[in-house]
């Protein structure tokens, strides 16, 4: 390929994206190079969805252990130790690195352990002031924590720093009402924390379906978890004893052991010469790209997080894995479908989706049917535990095409990607009909609903 540059393509980034578009670029013939300023694997493996999935299993032992009595088990003596299973996770996060560093190697891709600039047209610099150049660039340096700009904002914690953290705190308080904010709220609230979710919106989990949301809140709340909606900070002060003051606008000063912001992500585009080249920002920041990835730069692109289109660590993969077909794979260039994509937030118990919402279908649709299942996981009926779970699906009037999924529900991620398979292919709710059930399970609702 281009000689009279050092490189085919440099990657500036490590993560999901990074990494699969770097090993397939490479596997096309391409000589490739990627940087990395913290560790290889990026935020999904390193610091998100892989080691907080791992905190999710060990804070469901909580309930699962109730649970377990009344199906005829003594679990009286079961204690936790919160220092096992934090070692245990970062111990696995180190062993994940390690196998995305072998991945990149095995393709003979050069990994610079530090920080890179974009310094030319062609040219990166690197933070030990080595210089190289590249005939493709591509920017994978997804996103990080936003911190509000609150008296003390210094004193709070990111989903970042909960892995890290010497004890359970016995008071948190949580602020942001997203996906991260209700799966550490669950979290810390199985291990004992007393945790109060503060929001400065009046709902959670925008994005989802609203029934879904109430059932969320209603579960939460019988669980413990304290909310407070259309609230804001106004201080947090470290006291004496190393615990934090915290004044918010609809209550007293109270006293916590720790705070969390989980206040959406913003993405890593300072201090990479962008702007000197001509790349194009959006208004929080974000690389401006068209369907393919491109940026306003011919020969540099942006995958994942750091381009804001939809964050989540599959389309960062399907945006590289594209990207890498497109410039090296010699054919034509591949986009990435955005539309119809699932996803799940893992409470407890979690949410999973796919398609539109039941408000955003009459919006669009007009005819809209809605069919759904509010049900006792046949587990919790034994358990004594009164939990329910709902189902939601959303057809187009006059087709029955099924244009949206919604369930909370144990379990609902694991039933949703085979379901999200038939919303993406355009069933219709008489072909779930014609299903024959699987007895007794969740996932029977599926085809059930009237």
């Amino acid at each position: 390929m281009a000689d009279q540059y050092d490189y085919d393509l440099f990657t500036i980034g490590a993560g999901s994206g990074g990494v699969r578009a770097s090993r397939v670029s490479a596997a096309h013939g391409a000589k490739v190079a990627i940087a990395e300023e913290h560790r290889v694997g990026g935020t999904c493996v390193i610091r998100g969805c892989v080691p907080k999935k791992m905190l999710v299993y060990g804070a469901h032992f909580a309930e699962d252990l109730k649970d377990a009595q009344n199906f005829g088990w003594s679990t009286q003596n079961a204690t936790f130790d919160w220092i096992t299973l934090r070692d245990n996770v970062l111990k696995d996060v180190d062993r994940l690195e390690g196998a995305y560093t072998d991945t990149l190697e095995n393709h003979d891709v050069t990994i610079f352990h530090e920080r890179a600039e974009i310094t030319g047209a062609h040219e990166i610099t690197l933070a030990g002031g080595k210089v190289v150049t590249a005939k493709y660039i591509l920017v994978a340096t997804g996103a990080r924590p936003q911190i509000p700009d609150v008296e003390g904002a210094e004193h709070a914690i990111t989903s970042n720093d909960a892995f890290h953290l010497d004890k359970i705190p016995e008071k948190i308080i949580i602020a942001g009402g997203g996906y991260i904010a209700n799966e550490f709220a669950g979290i810390f609230n199985e291990f004992g924390s007393k945790v109060c979710l503060v929001n400065r919106g009046d709902q959670l989990l925008r994005s989802y379906d609203e029934a879904l949301r109430e059932r969320l809140l209603l579960i939460s709340m019988k669980k413990g978890i304290d909310f407070k909606f259309d609230t804001v900070f106004e201080y947090i002060r470290k006291t004496d004893d190393g615990r934090f003051k915290v004044k918010l606008s609809t209550c007293d000063e109270e006293v916590v052991d720790q705070v969390m912001f989980a206040t959406g992500r913003k993405p890593n585009t300072e201090g990479l010469g962008l702007e000197k080249v001509g790349v194009e920002l959006g208004e929080k920041g974000e690389i401006k790209v068209d369907r393919f990835s491109k940026t306003t730069v011919d020969h540099i692109y942006a995958v994942g997080d750091v381009t804001d289109r939809v964050q989540l660590t599959p389309v960062a993969i399907r945006e590289g894995q594209a990207f890498a077909d497109s410039v090296f794979g010699g054919h034509d260039p591949v986009a990435v479908d955005h539309s119809c994509i699932p996803s799940a937030v893992f409470s407890h118990p979690p949410i999973a989706a796919v398609g539109m919402t039941e408000g955003e279908a009459k919006n669009k649709l007009g005819s809209v049917k809605v069919y759904q299942s509010d049900f006792r996981p046949m587990k919790n009926v034994l358990a004594g535990r009164d939990e329910r779970s709902l189902f939601k699906m959303i057809c187009d009037g006059d087709s029955g095409k099924i244009v949206g999924i919604h369930m909370i529900a144990p379990d609902a991620a694991e039933m949703m990607q085979a379901a999200a398979i038939a919303v993406k292919a355009g069933l219709t709710k008489a072909d779930f009909d014609a299903t024959t059930a699987i007895h007794p399970t969740m996932a029977e609702e599926l085809v059930l609903m009237r």
